[in-house]
């Protein structure tokens, strides 16, 4: 069992000791989602399942008016992901990778700057963020 596999187990079980029901919830989901892919026939790495889990969440909170119920619930539902989630980068060091890029790269241009940007940044930096900055910058 991956160590990512291990802490979110014993998370489940503090989780429910703590009778913090949203928490319970998304560490229960991460669970299922995981043992659907110990079973899928292509397999991804686990860190992709909770970054992808992550983005369909924040992505879902647009869909509710600010301060309602549902937004509320989501906000939480990030904060409890955002403890499984690489570090994230700031603005600055996003461009600071993208001049990098830039200078690493003869003829550089949006497509192949984003390509390898993304592989940087993944999970790291907002993918819509990302791409407004290499536009700001190219």
């Amino acid at each position: 069992m991956s160590e990512l596999k291990d802490r979110i187990s014993s998370e489940i079980i503090l989780a429910m000791k703590a009778k913090a029901k949203t928490r319970l919830n998304v560490l229960r989901y991460i669970k299922k989602l995981f043992i659907e892919n110990d079973t899928a026939k292509k397999q991804l790495d686990e860190m992709d399942i909770v970054i992808s889990y992550a983005k369909k969440v924040k992505d879902s909170i647009s869909l509710y008016p600010d301060g309602s119920a549902q937004a509320l619930e989501l906000h939480e539902e990030v904060k409890v992901l955002e403890e499984f989630l690489p570090k994230q980068l700031s603005e600055d060091q996003v461009i600071t990778l993208i001049q990098e890029i830039k200078s690493s790269q003869e003829n550089p241009n949006m497509g192949s700057v984003m390509k390898e940007l993304s592989l940087k940044t993944k999970g790291q930096f907002d993918g819509k963020r990302a791409t407004e900055l290499v536009k700001a910058n190219l």
